[in-house]
């Protein structure tokens, strides 16, 4: 409210409100925003579930006053669905709980109900297809096919965003006695079972909304799926209709007999489901154990979360992808909640302690390296502990929701939790919703289901309260052989699909043998219709036809090959590439709460291997380029000399602040508005001769991180940081020194939290640094003749972190080849060929304004001299169709 409202999301590290249009694009993540004070909606039934009665009632009279729903906008369907829809339902089904005590919201005439009903009706237009699946996308104000939507070209949507509609859209009709939402979501459920492999019972990613025709042919737990075999299960729960349930226990199965390889759980391909699609994980897959835990399942869920809980101590969060060998795939971390809400129904089930020291690091990890003076900010890398301007509203509907009810004593509620169902954003739906206003008649439409283990049918959902009465031990021992599972890493072992073979054949030709001028492996590669093409730049191509082959064993063989291939390419372009580094402002007002990403050099001080890092106050060298003798020395001398990029070698640069006495250096880049957040990191590679003579450490950063160590220059004078490999915790950095009190309040919480827990280890263990890298650095040599403006065409000229380390591009046209780039889960940051940054089409933050929370004492007090305006952008974006 202090910093943002009325706009649809908090961005912590500036203490302003995100407006869509105002802000550079991210693409299809702004679907989530529609100009409707998204967090303040969807953080509705939070504030009652945290006993916060007055809040809420002077939220929803915001909400009733302010929130408009007929902006010309175009907004996810999936996204305001649950958030906005969910959120509206979820504050109605608190409201009217609170009315019925008779203290609180006696004014309330169901007016959030009223909004959301109208919310309803304006999705309605999306589900205008012959296959009843809806749009993705939709205008709040046009709807989909008029001349001014601005959508309704699409062809396609994920199982997820057509499947998880039900909960929702059946609450709405059963609410107001309007049936045709109700009718609405089940069509799309009822299409996509139809849908369904029938060999596999599995599902795919994406599926075109026209023709029923999946897109994409692979099938996980996790992106793009995960909540629609939620939603199965829960909306048996809520409307107690036996054909979810039906069809919840048929996919079920498929999952636990292909899917699930425990701990793991890997997607695979859906004609082929013996065969896995991909080598990583995304962490959406953490809501799994929760549900089944729901299911009455509980062995295989404490497997999962104990390896989730596992990567997470590694890396103080769950990266947004992992290998199976446990290696950071993509390094964000958007502060997820689906971790936290499995391991409260696992705490739910078993009652086991271990669970509530498990929430005990999840707090202290968000205090210690998310927390930051207007909230908490996404991580951009969980090994360097960079920071993103980003607090997705879900974090306070679902994260928070679920670490107090971890903690909560019955006693600490004020209505029983029990009498509610959680949505896929947490928000609460009255299970008396089952017997009212049944407008839609209970037609079993499953058919032709799989005769499946009896156990897979029961009728009704255990009851948690006494799963394990007689044996506290049993979780424990589940987990413990699971203890050093990240640890110990899983071997590469082989594919499912060759394990079952045993001894028996081998593909012909494994991707670290293949040469291209072998022509026996050509004709292997024939065989197994997998064709070999010669591009203009040097490069070869391979690309697979399964129809091609010379029969399915090959073509199978061929699909392997291909994945084989596409590893082994992934893995020699990592080991060539350095990880990011850190920049971490120690001094006052920041305090190690600010981390900026920064590009590493190949040559000087290896930050990798001084763990400490280099800690001192920053200094502005003159000249500024640093490309002659330094003319100021004394300013610089036992500083970290600051200086911008151009006109020299970087490694030029380096030695001449290094003869003046320099400790370290930053490179601030020059082209005005680059932006870690929109460009690919890149490494600063040396002049070409021996550069042993640089010791100090050198670091990168671009226009708008590095302004923000310019501005607080400006404003402070004196300002103190630390380069190093990754972000340190404030413990770590003020060891020895007077730590400001403030720092130490965020802790304060984590007392009253330890009379509660067992006297045991808190199972916290140092953050490891990853081997494994997601963000591809350029390595960039600044060329003198050319200066700053030069572009490098030339591969020989580049470092080995830019060339194609095989010279291989792999395509697949016939069936679903896993690569780096997935649509179910977040893009990876790509290289980038130019040896500039690429230009941002928005202006630099010259002056960014951070307001910091009053909430946290005394921060006011130490804080009050902090008054730099906010220079908002200027530039309006039309909105991602």
């Amino acid at each position: 409210q202090e910093h943002a409202y009325p706009a649809d999301e908090l961005m912590p590290l500036t203490c302003r409100g995100r407006v869509r249009g105002q802000e550079p694009s991210r693409g299809d993540v702004d679907d989530a925003l529609g100009k409707f004070s998204l967090t303040l909606i969807d953080t509705l039934d939070t504030l009652v579930v945290l006993n916060k009665t007055k809040e809420f009632e002077e939220a929803v009279k915001k909400v009733i006053k302010d929130v408009n729903l007929d902006n010309d906008i175009v907004v996810s369907v999936f996204e305001t669905n649950i958030r906005v829809l969910g959120g509206l339902l979820g504050g109605h089904s608190v409201a009217i709980m609170l009315k019925d005590k008779g203290e609180y919201m006696q004014w309330y005439n169901g007016e959030l109900l009223h909004m959301a009903k109208e919310l309803g009706y304006k999705l309605l237009p999306a589900f205008n297809t012959t296959s009843g699946l809806p749009y993705p996308r939709v205008n709040l104000k046009f709807g989909v096919r008029h001349p001014e939507a601005r959508t309704g070209t699409e062809t396609d949507t994920c199982t997820a965003c057509a499947g998880t509609l039900i909960l929702e859209f059946a609450a709405l009709s059963r609410f107001t006695g309007t049936s045709i939402f109700e009718e609405y979501a089940r069509k799309a459920l009822d299409f996509i079972w139809e849908k369904r492999q029938r060999s596999s019972n599995l599902v795919g990613v994406t599926i075109n909304i026209h023709t029923g025709d999946w897109v994409r042919k692979d099938s996980g737990v996790g992106a793009g799926i995960d909540s629609y075999y939620e939603y199965l299960l829960k909306a048996y729960v809520l409307l107690g209709d036996d054909s979810f349930l039906e069809r919840f226990n048929t996919h079920y199965d498929a999952i636990m007999r292909y899917i699930s390889q425990p701990p793991l759980l890997l997607d695979v391909h859906i004609h082929k489901p013996m065969l896995n699609a991909r080598t990583w994980m995304d962490s959406l897959l953490a809501f799994f154990p929760g549900l089944q835990v729901l299911k009455g399942d509980i062995r295989p869920a404490i497997e999962t979360h104990e390896m989730l809980y596992q990567v997470i101590k590694k890396h103080n969060f769950l990266p947004e992808a992992f290998t199976t060998d446990f290696r950071v795939h993509w390094a964000q971390h958007p502060l997820r909640p689906e971790f936290a809400e499995s391991t409260y129904f696992l705490y739910k089930a078993t009652g086991d302690p271990y669970y509530l020291e498990v929430g005990k690091t999840l707090i202290e990890n968000l205090n210690k390296y998310a927390r930051v003076p207007c909230g908490f900010a996404a991580m951009k890398d969980v090994r360097t502990g960079s920071h993103e301007d980003r607090m997705d509203s879900f974090f306070l509907a679902e994260m928070f929701k679920y670490l107090y009810l971890l903690f909560a004593d019955k006693e600490d509620m004020i209505f029983d939790i029990e009498d509610y169902i959680f949505t896929t954003e947490a928000h609460l739906l009255p299970l008396w919703l089952s017997t009212t206003n049944q407008t839609v008649s209970k037609k079993n439409t499953t058919t032709e289901y799989t005769e499946l283990d009896d156990s897979n049918f029961d009728w009704t959902c255990p009851n948690t309260q006494i799963l394990f009465p007689n044996d506290p031990m049993f979780a424990q021992s589940i987990r413990e052989p699971l203890k050093n599972v990240v640890d110990k890493s899983c071997p590469r072992g082989i594919s499912r699909a060759e394990e079952n073979l045993g001894s028996g054949p081998k593909p012909p030709l494994r991707a670290r043998d293949f040469m291209a001028s072998n022509p026996e492996h050509l004709e292997i590669l024939k065989k197994m219709g997998v064709s070999l093409i010669h591009l203009k730049d040097g490069r070869v191509q391979l690309v697979q036809h399964a129809v091609q082959a010379a029969s399915s064993l090959d073509a199978e063989d061929g699909l392997r090959f291909m994945q084989e291939m596409i590893e082994l390419s992934s893995q020699q372009q990592k080991e060539q590439q350095l990880p990011p580094r850190a920049v971490q402002i120690v001094s006052h007002p920041f305090f190690g709460r600010v981390v900026l990403t920064a590009g590493p050099a190949q040559f000087g001080m290896d930050l990798s291997k001084h763990k400490a890092g280099t800690r001192g106050f920053v200094a502005t060298i003159k000249p500024y380029n640093g490309c002659s003798e330094i003319t100021n020395p004394e300013a610089v001398k036992e500083k970290i000399a600051l200086m911008q990029r151009g006109q020299c070698m970087f490694a030029e640069k380096a030695r001449n602040i290094q003869k003046a006495g320099a400790i370290g250096g930053i490179v601030i880049d020059d082209n005005e508005g680059s932006s870690s957040d929109t460009a690919p990191l890149f490494q600063m590679a040396g002049d070409g001769k021996n550069t042993d003579d640089i010791t100090i450490p050198m670091l990168f950063l671009f226009n708008k991180e590095g302004n923000i160590i310019l501005d607080a220059i400006r404003e402070y004078e004196a300002v103190e940081v630390l380069l190093s490999d990754k972000a340190k915790d404030r413990a770590t950095i003020f060891k020895g020194k007077m730590i400001p009190n403030y720092i130490l309040d965020s802790n304060l919480e984590m007392e009253n939290m330890d009379q509660k827990l067992p006297e045991n280890d808190s199972h916290k263990q140092d953050s490891e640094e990853a081997t494994s890298e997601s963000q591809h650095l350029d390595a960039v040599s600044e060329d003198p003749e050319e200066g700053e403006n030069s572009d490098i065409t030339d591969p020989d000229s580049l470092s080995p972190a830019h060339t194609d380390s095989d010279s291989i591009s792999i395509s697949n046209q016939d069936s679903y080849v896993p690569g780096t780039d997935e649509a179910s889960a977040p893009e990876p940051l790509s290289t980038q060929g130019d040896s500039q940054p690429q230009e941002q089409k928005t202006e630099t933050e010259s002056n960014s304004k951070v307001d910091w929370d009053s909430k946290v004492q005394p921060m006011e007090s130490i804080l009050a001299d902090w008054n730099e305006d906010i220079e908002a952008f200027e530039m309006m974006e039309k909105d991602e169709l």
